[in-house]
């Protein structure tokens, strides 16, 4: 099996992993997932916002914020989790793309 094949394959297996980002946090009722925490959530979990955060953070938004589209939030986990590969489909062709773009300019230079 070539190499290409098997990371492609890893690739697959992880979009259909991701949405254990959302059952793991809610069966161990901890909450958002490790390192997404807002700067409110991140108040209460140790007191402080860090300056630089507090300062970035109305800079950034994310594009499909909590990875889910329109109201599929309220709608259950079966929806949930579907929206969840989605935007791990969405997110992995952005970046294939963006770094086939950038290695194409980097080609013709």
């Amino acid at each position: 099996m070539k190499i290409t094949t098997k990371l492609w394959i890893g690739i697959v297996m992880l979009i259909v992993l991701s949405p254990l980002g959302l059952l793991l946090p809610k069966h161990f009722k901890a909450g958002v997932a490790w390192g997404e925490w807002s700067s409110d959530e991140l108040y209460k979990l140790i007191g402080y916002v860090p300056k630089g955060l507090e300062k970035l953070s109305s800079l950034w938004r994310a594009p499909i914020p909590e990875y889910v589209f329109g109201d599929c939030k309220e709608r259950g986990l079966a929806q949930l989790s579907l929206a969840y590969i989605v935007s791990a489909g969405l997110g992995i062709v952005v970046v294939i793309l963006l770094v086939w773009f950038i290695g194409r300019m980097l080609i013709k230079k």
